[in-house]
């Protein structure tokens, strides 16, 4: 049997690490135990962050992927890498003549947002999350988009990233 400590921690972060996103404000232990405690039970890997104390209010959480997530896209990025390195397929065609749909429709068919994020608690009772998105590919080589295309998730506000750690923590 593990020792209570390292199934819940008990010491908060002293301030807030840099990348780091607030999720919300004046919460509490509980709260952070219900969320690691509903990311295991809807089967995501929790697991310390290299370097800390068993004790300290910080967790890595993954596990967790959305299918048609191309919304998610950040469009202006992949539009900057083509500048660099053009790849000719008819989506990114598409996407430099200022329509994102068919690279959005290939995204939804063959590629999956995968979402690892990492929990914390501060002393001030700041939830914190530091995000980890990267797009996927459901089964590799299926797709016919270039291997060397950068596929980077957009930058996510605060609502939309609470939103995503609660459902892979099952609380949403």
């Amino acid at each position: 049997m593990s020792a209570p400590h390292t199934e819940r921690p008990v010491r908060p972060l002293p301030h807030r690490p840099a990348g780091y996103v607030e999720l919300a404000r004046y919460s509490s232990l509980s709260r952070l135990w219900a969320m690691l405690g509903g990311a295991a039970r809807a089967g995501r890997q929790v697991t310390l962050v290299r370097g800390d104390a068993p004790d300290v209010c910080r967790r890595r959480v993954s596990g967790y992927a959305i299918g048609r997530a191309g919304i998610f896209l950040d469009e202006l990025r992949t539009v900057r890498d083509l500048d660099d390195g053009f790849a000719p397929h008819p989506a990114l065609l598409a996407l430099l003549s200022g329509d994102p749909d068919p690279l959005r429709e290939e995204l939804n068919a063959h590629f999956e947002l995968r979402v690892d994020f990492t929990l914390a608690l501060t002393a001030s009772r700041d939830l914190i999350a530091r995000p980890e998105l990267r797009f996927a590919p459901l089964v590799p080589g299926l797709s016919t988009l270039p291997d060397d295309l950068t596929l980077d998730a957009r930058r996510l506000g605060r609502d939309e990233l609470h939103l995503l750690v609660q459902r892979a923590c099952g609380l949403a």
